[in-house]
């Protein structure tokens, strides 16, 4: 099901993988630039903007007013790790949340179980890899908290 909010603007090249089974929800006045792709369940707050080419999966929840960069990725997808003889055991989708207000600069990653505070500046090309709290500004590979916002 995909559920749209209103005032939204969707580029029509976005793509939306969605189905009765599978929701996506796009608040009010949230825009969404070209290239993107998103595969649901993923609910995307009021007034977020999300520049082109975004990469966003299933059990992602962005919350209001949140940026997302060029070329960001929100990539839930993870597994188990398996034997010896195939590591990429069984797949998953563990939970990502981004808090209100937040910035997430062009080309950063944020991976599966991560919940980014509100407020928070993930600075371009980082790669999130823990919870971060409010009102900081990461950065880095594997990002961390550079200062205090």
């Amino acid at each position: 099901m995909l559920e749209i909010g209103e005032d939204a603007q969707i580029d029509s090249s976005v793509r939306m993988l969605h189905n009765a089974s599978v929701t996506i929800r796009i608040g009010d006045r949230t825009k969404i630039y070209r290239g993107s792709e998103i595969t649901g369940s993923v609910t995307i707050g009021d007034e977020v903007f999300i520049n082109r080419d975004a990469y966003i999966r299933p059990k992602t929840t962005i919350g209001n007013r949140v940026n997302l960069g060029p070329f960001v990725r929100l990539v839930s997808d993870t597994h188990d790790i398996g034997p010896a003889s195939k590591r990429a055991g069984t797949p998953r989708h563990d939970p990502i949340v981004i808090g209100d207000g937040t910035w997430i600069g062009a080309g950063a990653t944020v991976l599966a179980g991560v919940t980014v505070g509100s407020g928070v500046i993930v600075a371009a090309g980082a790669i999130v890899t823990e919870d971060v709290p409010d009102g900081v500004l990461v950065g880095g590979i594997p990002a961390r908290i550079i200062r205090e916002l």
